[in-house]
């Protein structure tokens, strides 16, 4: 069951840091494409659009949530979450760039046009990587599992759309099964600062390895409409 303690938490957080954020979209924009001190160029890894990269298991950073990417890149400052492989970067990244420099990449890359740039399932499936179906992704998304999982537009929206918490539609296939993963084994958590496990750990661990393909299978491909 999902905590209503740690729901409300996550909402005034957002809710607060929403109405704080000052950000200089200018200065965000330099800082993606050139870096900043120790900090490398995001778009090394996330793409000149910030659309992210299945190869590398990079996220698509554009329009999924000017909030939530000023609170994970705090996270990786204050080693509140630790990825590994290629992610292990971002705690350097994070511990760079100063409070503002973080609110400033947050809001351009909010500010970018919606573009559409779905996984290539196809591609993935002839690299040998093991591709759900999005059919019943789609069932998960939208419904979840009754008596079970809730439904995964419960809380991100409508086909995986929300202001506060992280838009996950048109997400990036690998990114997305790696990070259900995570959380599915322990080694992330959704908020470790309201919460040491988190409601997405909860969800996750109910989770079976086709459930997780299924539902990223889904959202990577699906596009961002409305009811």
């Amino acid at each position: 069951m999902l905590s209503a303690v740690t729901l409300q938490s996550d909402t005034v957080f957002a809710a607060d840091a929403a109405a704080n954020i000052r950000a200089d979209v200018a200065n965000g924009q330099v800082i993606f494409n050139e870096g900043k001190g120790d900090a490398s160029a995001c778009v090394g890894c996330h793409g000149e659009k910030g659309l992210g990269m299945d190869a590398m298991g990079a996220p698509r950073l554009a329009n999924i949530g000017q909030v939530y990417i000023v609170k994970q890149l705090a996270n990786f400052a204050n080693d509140l979450y630790v990825p590994s492989g290629m992610g292990a970067v971002m705690n350097g990244v994070g511990k760079a760039l100063s409070d503002q420099d973080r609110r400033d990449v947050a809001a351009y890359l909010d500010s970018l046009e919606y573009e559409m740039d779905s996984s290539d399932l196809k591609a993935l499936a002839a690299d040998k990587i093991k591709v759900g179906k999005p059919e019943q992704g789609k069932i998960l998304v939208t419904k979840g599992i009754k008596g079970r999982v809730p439904a995964c537009q419960d809380c991100h929206g409508f086909n995986g759309r929300a202001p506060h918490i992280p838009a996950l539609n048109q997400q990036k296939y690998t990114y997305l099964v790696n990070q259900l993963n995570n959380y599915r084994d322990g080694s992330r958590a959704s908020d470790p600062k309201v919460n040491k496990i988190g409601i997405m750990q909860g969800i996750a661990k109910k989770l079976s390895d086709e459930n997780i393909v299924d539902i990223a299978a889904f959202l990577s491909t699906s596009p961002r409409i409305t009811p």
